[in-house]
């Protein structure tokens, strides 16, 4: 039997290892998003390339990603390659740059300024309430 790929469970899969929220992946998609869309999204077995494609510029992900990520493939492939008697036969090779580390730096710092944004975005609210208030 062939195992399906859940596309919608990939994005929300690589979406929460960047730590970003729902709510900013709505935001980033434009007006039309909210946080309840991206949920119904996440449910969608498949999505639209072009939706994918965008998603991808976003989460600097690739597409391929989404649309070829299967968890039960890469956990048989995981504890096939590293159940003790595979530990003798494959050459086990460690690289020291871990691309998920560097993705998470970018988000973090995307997520800083957003925040930093949204802190200024409600000081200028707050005076503008005391210029009407006055």
């Amino acid at each position: 039997m062939e195992q399906k790929i859940h596309q919608g469970r990939n994005i929300k899969r690589f979406r929460e290892m960047l730590n970003i929220k729902q709510e900013a992946l709505a935001y980033d998609l434009g007006e039309d998003w909210s946080q309840k869309k991206i949920s119904i999204l996440e449910q969608k077995d498949t999505i639209e390339e072009s939706l994918l494609r965008q998603i991808s510029a976003i989460l600097k992900i690739p597409v391929e990603a989404f649309q070829n990520f299967d968890e039960e493939q890469a956990v048989n492939l995981i504890s096939c390659n590293f159940s003790d008697n595979a530990m003798f036969n494959n050459r086990i090779e460690v690289f020291n740059n871990n691309p998920i580390e560097e993705i998470k730096k970018l988000h973090e710092e995307k997520i800083a300024l957003f925040e930093r944004m949204l802190k200024e975005k409600d000081e200028m609210m707050a005076r503008l309430e005391k210029l009407i208030g006055k």
